[in-house]
């Protein structure tokens, strides 16, 4: 085990930002997403967890500062000095004489980048710039908060797949903050969700799901149409544009998807999908602890 977190306290003034009552324990090897809308928690936790913001309660590990590398959401370096300099100043080495450092900027295709000024890079390049720098720590335990944040589709995209293929059969524990689902469906095997503060749910990717959507989901246009002919089955919570339909068992799955092929209905099938499964873990949620889902929920 890594870290262990209970009792967890965060407050900024008078506004409580974040508790985490029951322990939530990170082990080795584990991607773990952490989501969640904009107040949620996410980065206090991050915070807290490097020791960069007061907190009552219990955070424990055996790893030493040194070993938890961290990219957080805003980073600033000098603008308008060379990218090469920068990096070999912050990590203490020659670039040609570090063949780990090579690799990754190799991988990253940056060598042409390592000239230019750090103000003349895109917003794609800052970010790799940062990643190569937290990569080449090679810690046991490292945190990427929004790394994708601000970046357009198809560059989040690309940048996704280099961080997925890169930690493929390592041992790196990663803990991975995003409100983008798609990036967290690629990378995470836990789902930590958090919502104003509190902990909604964590667990296994796969288990959450079959807990609050069922054995898979259908997800198609809400069209009245499409109302109407789903009508007889379990909707689940979901944006106002689509239909969620639960499919608890195989031969629910089967029927649906008969109706919807007869019926040249366009859909998409589901058993992984972060947006509707913690969607539902609010849902669910809220109505434990007597509150307005809409309130709380779909802001």
């Amino acid at each position: 085990m890594l870290l262990t977190i209970h009792n967890l306290q965060v407050r900024y003034g008078s506004q409580l930002a974040l508790q985490i009552d029951c322990p939530i324990s990170i082990h080795e090897g584990e991607r773990i997403g952490i989501i969640g809308s904009n107040g949620a928690g996410k980065t206090t936790l991050v915070k807290s967890i490097l020791g960069l913001t007061s907190y009552k309660g219990s955070i424990r590990t055996n790893l030493k500062p040194e070993q938890i590398a961290a990219h957080m959401q805003s980073n600033h370096y000098a603008a308008t000095m060379p990218v090469k300099t920068i990096m070999e100043t912050i990590l203490d080495t020659n670039i040609r004489k570090n063949r780990e450092l090579q690799e990754l900027i190799s991988y990253f295709e940056f060598e042409k980048c390592l000239h230019k000024r750090y103000s003349h890079l895109s917003g794609g390049q800052k970010q790799r710039f940062t990643i190569i720098m937290v990569m080449l720590q090679n810690a046991p335990l490292t945190f990427y908060d929004e790394v994708t944040s601000g970046l357009d589709f198809e560059t989040r995209q690309k940048l996704m797949e280099k961080l997925v293929n890169w930690y493929q059969n390592k041992s790196n524990t990663l803990c991975i903050v995003s409100h983008y689902y798609e990036e967290l469906e690629m990378l995470a095997e836990k789902i930590l969700i958090l919502d104003q503060g509190k902990v909604i749910a964590f667990g296994e990717k796969k288990e959450l799901f079959r807990k609050y959507c069922g054995r898979s989901v259908f997800i198609t246009d809400s069209t009245k149409q499409n109302q109407e002919l789903l009508r007889e089955y379990k909707k689940l919570k979901s944006p106002e544009h689509l239909l969620a339909i639960a499919c608890p068992d195989l031969e629910t799955e089967h029927k649906i998807s008969e109706l919807l092929l007869q019926e040249n209905v366009n859909f998409k099938r589901s058993d992984n999908d972060i947006e509707i499964m913690s969607t539902n873990a609010k849902a669910a949620y809220y109505e434990r602890e007597g509150s307005a889902y809409e309130d709380q929920i779909m802001q």
